[in-house]
């Protein structure tokens, strides 16, 4: 038989060389590709992320030692998670060894109230100087409160006076302020005529401290601030309104910062991760910060103020410069129509006991006895060399316009 016989039959299938990956077309090799980058990209991001984290101080907030008011409580039983309002406590203090915790007392106290369903955000800086019970029956300013207990008694200090339900908190240094604004390339900040002797009388320690190089500002107008000088403008309360307007300066730095956040890339932001996270401390979880960092560009800022609303300004023996609230009530009345829109807010009872005891300890001054005797209502100098008074330092031959003494201008 000849050897060219045709077989009969199905023909054997020839082997086909390569693996899968050769054997795809041009496109679907390019679809392939692309979705590993980006799936590499992703597990990079969320791996980056994670490491940065375990740098954060993260202080967790027990349920059981939280402080909320039972009429807050009862009003807020219904609610829907993911409905209503998040209200978050905002701390800043000036920290030089890098601790967040207890013996801290802080600057700046912000409540920073979202919207869930609005995306809006609007902010209230509580008076460090203002008098309040410290949440254990003790009244005393209440910046006190995160010396004594850290943030969770400075979180009940907000909750018991002011009918709120705060969960959580974020600290951070005046120096993660700094870095943050100069990884963002500065902030546009207007700086006063009153404002420029403090700002250059200090801004060269502010910038010593951060391991930064001083920049002096020789005229008033608008200037691209970097972090030691923006730091040190909302710092400043030597001008006339002493730490009322102190504290307008720290919301206006924040909202200039929070503009650039918001229109940084993903290098930027990174960079911000790297050198801020170890200079935080906040009682939320990595799911819950990746949440609000997949959503920050959402929210937006709108009005902003200061709390209380209604005040005067004394020196009272024992306690120093204080703010006084001109009937808690009221003022607690204002704030729950400023952040939540309720017209027809009543305060719970304990915050009416409350107002009724500050009334009392201001027109019983004499004989008032504060139960924690290590506080040191005197000045406090850190090893710098500059000092800080433990009060606001009003000038209480004008109890109204707070205008700050020359003693402490800083």
């Amino acid at each position: 038989m000849s050897k060219n016989v045709r077989r009969r039959g199905r023909r054997r299938r020839r082997t086909r060389r390569g693996n899968w990956f050769t054997r795809m077309k041009v496109w679907q090799k390019v679809l392939v590709c692309t979705a590993g980058v980006l799936i590499c990209l992703v597990g990079s991001a969320a791996i980056y992320v994670a490491a940065q984290w375990s740098r954060i101080d993260r202080q967790e907030v027990r349920a059981d030692d939280l402080v909320i008011n039972q009429e807050v409580m009862e009003k807020n039983a219904n609610i829907d998670l993911g409905e209503g309002y998040t209200n978050i406590a905002l701390f800043g203090v000036d920290s030089r060894d890098g601790n967040l915790g207890e013996g801290n007392r802080t600057d700046m106290i912000i409540v920073a109230s979202l919207n869930n369903e609005t995306k809006e955000i609007r902010l209230v800086s509580v008076y460090r100087d203002t008098l309040l019970n410290l949440s254990e029956g003790t009244y005393q300013k209440c910046n006190a409160a995160y010396s004594y207990g850290g943030p969770t008694m400075a979180i009940n200090m907000l909750n018991m006076n002011l009918d709120l339900d705060i969960e959580d908190y974020v600290t951070v240094d005046f120096g993660a302020i700094s870095d943050m604004i100069d990884q963002l390339g500065g902030v546009e900040i207007t700086i006063e005529e009153e404002e420029l002797e403090a700002f250059n009388k200090y801004v060269t320690e502010t910038a010593r401290v951060a391991g930064k190089e001083a920049h002096k500002i020789d005229e008033p107008g608008t200037y691209l601030m970097d972090g030691s000088q923006a730091t040190t403008y909302a710092r400043i309360r030597s001008t006339a309104g002493g730490d009322f307007t102190r504290t307008e300066r720290q919301r206006i730095v924040i909202e200039k910062a929070v503009e650039k956040i918001q229109k940084a890339d993903l290098l930027t932001i990174n960079n911000i991760i790297s050198e801020v996270f170890p200079q935080i401390s906040t009682s939320f979880t990595l799911q819950e910060i990746l949440y609000y960092a997949q959503a920050y560009s959402q929210y937006k800022l709108l009005e902003n103020t200061g709390f209380p609303f209604d005040q005067t300004t004394d020196t009272i023996s024992g306690l120093g410069s204080i703010v006084i609230p001109q009937n808690l009530t009221d003022n607690v009345s204002q704030l729950h129509e400023f952040l939540f829109g309720d017209t027809d807010y009543t305060p719970s009872d304990t915050v009416s006991t409350i107002s009724s005891t500050i009334l009392a300890t201001v027109d019983y001054s004499g004989s008032y006895d504060y139960s924690y005797s290590d506080y040191d209502d005197g000045s406090y100098s850190y090893d710098d060399g500059y000092e800080d008074s433990g009060g606001s330092g009003y000038d209480d031959t004008d109890d109204t316009s707070g205008t700050e003494s020359s003693a402490e201008e800083y």
